[in-house]
C-alpha cells in the first residue's frame, strides 16, 4: 500500500501523524501542500471523497483571518478556490492510501486502518 500524507511541515497535527507512522513502521511519502503545491484535480478528488465541508478547516487562523464576506455563503466552488489559493485552509493531514482519502489524525482509527 502506497500511502501519501499531505499537509504542511510545521503543522503540529501533521508532525504527530508523521511521528506515529514512523513509530508504527508504516511507509509513506510526505507532500507539503504549501511548498510542493496542490493541483485542482487532486483537490477535487478529495472534495468528492470527503466533502468540502470536512476538508475546509474553518477553525484555523488562516480561515478566521478572512474577511467576513469571504467566509459567508461558502459553497463547493468558493471553498475550493480558497483552498487552492491558501492550502493552509485544508484540514490536515490528508491521507491517500489504496484509493481511499481520509482527513485528520486519530491514532485509534489509524491503528485499525494503517498499521501493519
Amino acid at each position: 500500500m502506497t500511502l501519501i500524507l499531505y499537509g504542511i511541515s510545521n503543522c503540529d497535527t501533521v508532525k504527530k501523524a508523521r511521528r506515529w507512522l514512523d513509530e508504527q513502521g508504516v511507509a509513506y511519502r510526505f507532500h507539503d501542500v504549501r511548498k510542493d503545491g496542490l493541483d485542482a484535480a487532486r483537490l477535487q478528488r478529495w472534495i468528492d471523497a470527503v466533502g468540502w465541508e470536512k476538508l475546509l478547516n474553518k477553525a484555523g487562523t488562516t480561515f478566521r483571518k478572512l474577511p467576513d464576506d469571504q467566509k459567508s455563503g461558502l459553497d463547493a466552488e468558493s471553498a475550493k478556490a480558497l483552498m487552492l489559493d491558501q492550502p493552509a485552509m485544508i484540514r490536515r493531514p490528508v491521507v491517500e492510501a489504496a484509493d481511499v482519502v481520509s482527513v485528520g489524525f486519530l491514532p485509534d482509527d489509524w491503528q485499525v486502518r494503517l498499521a501493519a
